[in-house]
């Protein structure tokens, strides 16, 4: 193997290690935020790219080679970990439609509120604070509205804003928290559909991005080869770079799109 190829590998895999690094603590089953940490899993990677290119002696292979190999490798991991994070967000907002549900059926049966939400917090970790401060008298509702930043945990807010509405009033947590659960069971069936019409457009814009994919495949069976222009020459590295910029732009502004979507559809 050519010590470009080497610099590459050796950037591809150190780039998958430093985006792969969780984004924070884990407590009660949930990954909790750390600022900053984004930027430094970035540096991380912008630092083992440098090393490694100058290892490979500054020349434009040794240059552009290992940073676009971190560049591809980076692109999938974040692929990989957007989806992570959607999967992560719809089982959340499945799991506050089952906490409704469990809390209703708790207060119908005559348990207190305090009992109920206990009850689903043995259940469910996450809302394990909202609990404890219900047993100790303390404010649940802002426990609530805290949980209420986990993706996929937004309709908290609305848990929240109905335990402090029964608790002025003395009554009606049960019956609020029903419709809670049918409101939101019927945003998630108009998000699945929204989903469901948005997956066409995603599938275009990858398909398209692996054309050109394609095109070498085609080139190379015509007995020219592509993929040794793309690599050793420098105008090639420019074409290489500049289509993959293209291609992933492009795939960005889709799911850009897409979400912008999902988030007002």
């Amino acid at each position: 193997m050519s010590v470009p190829a080497l610099m590459t590998v050796l950037a591809a895999v150190a780039a998958a290690l430093a985006l792969a690094m969780p984004a924070g603590p884990r407590l009660a089953g949930e990954v909790v935020p750390v600022p900053g940490g984004g930027r430094t899993r970035l540096l991380a990677v912008v630092a083992v790219s440098a090393a490694i290119a100058l290892m490979a002696g500054g020349s434009a292979q040794g240059l552009v080679l290992p940073l676009l190999g971190v560049g591809l490798v980076s692109a999938v991991v974040r692929g990989l970990a957007a989806h992570r994070r959607d999967r992560d967000a719809a089982e959340v907002r499945r799991r506050v439609v089952d906490l409704c549900d469990a809390l209703r059926a708790e207060l119908a049966a005559g348990q207190t509120p305090a009992g109920a939400l206990d009850r689903a917090a043995s259940e469910w970790p996450l809302v394990a604070p909202a609990a404890r401060a219900a047993q100790s008298g303390g404010d649940v509702e802002s426990a609530l509205r805290s949980l209420a930043a986990t993706p996929g945990g937004e309709a908290l807010r609305v848990v929240a804003a109905a335990w402090q509405v029964a608790h002025r009033t003395g009554h009606g947590l049960a019956d609020t928290l029903g419709r809670v659960a049918t409101d939101l069971r019927a945003a998630e069936r108009t998000r699945r559909i929204v989903g469901g019409e948005l997956a066409s457009a995603r599938a275009t814009a990858r398909l398209l991005a692996a054309l050109p994919l394609l095109a070498l495949l085609m080139g190379s069976g015509a007995g020219a080869n592509p993929v040794r222009f793309l690599l050793g020459h420098p105008a090639g590295l420019t074409c290489l770079v500049g289509g993959l910029a293209a291609g992933y732009a492009g795939i960005v502004w889709i799911e850009a799109l897409a979400r912008d979507v999902e988030r007002h559809g």
